[in-house]
């Protein structure tokens, strides 16, 4: 059987049984400093203006990832270092691509928490030198894993992510062009059709079904390239007061929802002003709710949440449909990603640049305890008090 990348580099650096047992040593003594070490390592980050602005959620989120930091530092010493570490390594360089984080921070954090593991080894096994030796090697060893796994990780999904801007730069030059030519044909198609029904009589029921199918579908194909032109210029956004239970409700009006299925929200009449553009919002919610509403099919739920949150406002959209598969989840937002036999993909990624526009979010989350259908995270930042109509945050 072949080697795995990890077993690779373990032989590499030359980690073994040994190792592995001075670590768990290691573990029982360095417990009880987790979360020091975990307030040293983000006050640290906290004070560096670059790797502070590569915190994804800013310092709102500092309390949480401290509770990550410390289970990270419980698996390094704990293990097993098997296979199933090595991949939730991998996530770990995974979500460093996401966020932009520059590589150096990594060797930046990691030297903390080598100052930090090596202080409390050289107290402790200070009058066992052989053992603390040991244990520094060990040490030593693991942290050099972790940054190659994750370097590793790193570089494979930052070179998949440059080819993915390549071919979406391509893509974009297409649409452009070709969008703005469907215009033209679309528009005279529209024009011949409301020419043709001005003449017909109201008896020619049959000619009138057909030619009404012909608008719905040129309706289709007229909102597919304004989607396709959406996705690839930078419409200018509304900056303006604006209440989501009121775009909420003109989204909801415009979709047609099957007897069986229930929407419904809550929360959002207590939510305090946004900040942001109305019709642009609107769309969100449109594209949202469309998706949930097809996913459900004849019966089913779907349900809009919304909290305050320390940095605006939250929205949970979750739906009783079949979710998504976990092997899709990380391509969810591209563009042209769909699992629907009709469409092209286009809903969700627009979505993701709408309100990366508002300086808000998007994610995926799976539901709680296992519950079946899509859940998504929303966030949009609150409209500051006595702020005047000056700049709306947005996504570069």
């Amino acid at each position: 059987m072949a080697e795995t990348l990890l077993e690779e580099l373990k032989r590499y650096v030359g980690f073994g049984r040994e190792d592995e047992q001075a670590l768990r040593s290691l573990h029982g003594v360095a417990r009880a400093h987790f979360p020091r070490i975990a307030e040293v390592f983000y006050a640290r980050i906290l004070e560096h203006e670059g790797a502070r602005t590569a915190l994804e959620g800013g310092e709102s989120q500092v309390g949480h990832l401290k509770g990550t930091l410390e289970n990270w530092m419980d698996q390094l010493l704990r293990g097993p270092w098997d296979e199933a570490y090595f991949e939730l390594r991998c996530r770990i360089g995974r979500m460093h691509v996401r966020i932009s984080l520059p590589e150096h921070y990594m060797f930046g954090a990691m030297n903390v928490l080598r100052q930090e593991f090596n202080e409390i080894i050289d107290t402790h096994y200070r009058e066992r030198p052989q053992e603390l030796s040991q244990v520094r090697r060990a040490f030593s060893k693991i942290v050099d894993l972790e940054l190659a796994v994750m370097l590793h990780t790193y570089r494979e999904d930052l070179l998949a992510q440059q080819a993915r801007i390549e071919r979406l730069s391509t893509f974009g030059q297409l649409v452009g062009s070709i969008g703005h030519e469907l215009r033209n044909p679309l528009g005279v198609i529209e024009t011949s059709l409301f020419i043709l029904k001005g003449r017909l009589s109201s008896a020619d029921e049959r000619t009138i079904k057909h030619l009404d199918r012909i608008g719905e579908q040129v309706a289709l194909a007229s909102r597919i390239v304004s989607d396709l032109l959406d996705m690839i210029r930078d419409r200018p956004l509304k900056h303006e007061p604006v209440r989501l239970e009121e775009v909420w409700k003109s989204a909801r009006a415009a979709i047609q929802v099957p007897a069986g299925v229930l929407v419904s929200e809550r929360g959002l009449a207590e939510l305090p002003e946004v900040r942001g553009d109305p019709h642009q919002l609107r769309q969100v919610f449109v594209n949202l709710l469309e998706n949930a509403v097809q996913a459900v099919g004849e019966s089913g739920a779907v349900t809009l949440a919304a909290a305050l949150v320390p940095d605006g406002v939250e929205l949970t959209f979750e739906d009783t449909g079949p979710g998504v598969r976990e092997s899709i989840r990380r391509r969810l937002f591209e563009p042209l990603m769909t699992t629907k036999v009709r469409g092209i993909g286009l809903g969700l990624s627009l979505v993701k640049r709408i309100l990366e526009r508002h300086g808000g979010s998007i994610a995926y989350a799976p539901r709680p305890e296992g519950g079946s259908g899509a859940r998504f995270v929303l966030r949009l930042p609150l409209m500051p008090k006595g702020e005047s109509d000056a700049t709306l945050p947005s996504a570069r």
